[in-house]
């Protein structure tokens, strides 16, 4: 442990490293904003890779941006020598959120007198000046209880994705062109995830939009997709009775498109996935079907819901399952399509009023 005493400590400049993925970045965002509490005039930069950058990009509290772009690192002196670049900007301090071998390099570079992070194993432990045992609980406050030594603790920060202006008005036009109106109620959809354990049946999707569709025909559906995954979308809504309740972009969208009609809408469906985050940093209702995963990733508050099967066997937290995921399985669409119903009805029209889309 190093021998410098945080309750005076006050870095000029601060580095988090936050490399992957894209929903991770998006929860570590609640530490950005008390690093920015507690150190007001220290510059913060965050280490991350490029796919990453967009969740970033407008926070007030970040003051530079290190892209990873392992493309352009085509060999490991390159990669190195850009690692050892931005270590030496000068970083009094470092917060390490992941452990991953980049952000070690970084650490072990960066010299600075506060190297912070959760507990490493033992032969990590002299990377860092300070660790801590993290805390259960919420993602996002999990990973901001690496803090506490700096005497900062979290209490209900949410993640937090800003937008301009042009990004809101962008998105309308978009949902617009798309054929939705005043008198509709948008719900995005996140029907994909490359793991089998995260994934609910497309078929179950497809039932779960009738459901609703009958129930609400005021309400039009967003599907979002990410790389390789437009096939399945196509094939989810081929499979839908109800398509002239679907949106369907004709591309993906970037990740803050998808962040600002996820803001527009009046609630999220989907997988446990990044939108799912996507949509609590932007103050968007949530409601996620939950497979392998555990409830540490639902932010606590009535505004986001889960729904899974409860078996013995949840969380597993594991990317394949030999019995065919029942946790998933298992769940019915009617009791997707009665939660989404209940949640939409307890949002009255003036807390949804921002929601409502004009050319």
């Amino acid at each position: 442990m190093s021998s410098v005493n945080l309750s005076t400590f006050v870095p000029a400049r601060i580095l988090v490293c936050q490399l992957r993925q894209i929903g991770d970045v998006i929860l570590s965002t609640p530490c950005l904003e008390l690093l920015k509490r507690r150190y007001p005039e220290s510059e913060l930069h965050v280490f991350t890779e490029k796919k990453c950058e967009p969740v970033l990009r407008g926070n007030p509290h970040v003051t530079r941006i290190w892209s990873l772009d392992k493309a352009r690192l085509k060999s490991f002196p390159t990669e190195i020598l850009w690692y050892w670049k931005m270590a030496r900007t000068g970083f009094d301090l470092v917060v390490d959120l992941q452990q991953l071998p980049r952000c070690r390099w970084v650490t072990a570079f960066s010299a600075a007198r506060v190297r912070l992070s959760f507990t490493p194993p033992w032969y990590n432990r002299l990377l860092y000046t300070h660790h801590v045992d993290l805390v259960d609980g919420y993602a996002a406050l999990c990973k901001a209880s690496i803090l506490a030594p700096l005497g900062i603790h979290a209490t209900s920060e949410r993640p937090r994705l800003y937008l301009a202006e042009e990004e809101r008005q962008a998105a309308a036009r978009l949902l617009h062109a798309l054929g939705l109106r005043p008198e509709h109620r948008l719900v995005t959809l996140d029907p994909t995830h490359r793991r089998v354990t995260r994934r609910w049946p497309a078929s179950a999707y497809a039932e779960t939009l009738r459901l609703l569709a009958d129930a609400d025909p005021a309400l039009r559906f967003l599907p979002l997709w990410g790389p390789g995954e437009e096939q399945e979308i196509r094939e989810l809504v081929a499979a839908c009775d109800c398509k002239d309740h679907i949106l369907l972009p004709e591309r993906m969208l970037s990740l803050r498109e998808m962040a600002a009609c996820i803001e527009a809408a009046r609630l999220h469906l989907g997988n446990c996935s990044a939108p799912r985050h996507m949509a609590v940093a932007v103050g968007t209702p949530s409601c996620v079907i939950r497979g392998a995963t555990s409830d540490g990733w639902t932010y606590p508050s009535p505004q986001h819901v889960t729904v899974a099967a409860n078996l013995d066997c949840q969380p597993c937290n594991r990317n394949t399952c030999s019995t065919g995921a029942p946790c998933l399985t298992a769940v019915p669409p009617r009791r997707v399509a009665d939660t989404v119903l209940a949640m939409l009805a307890a949002n009255s029209e003036t807390d949804m009023a921002r929601h409502r889309q004009t050319p």
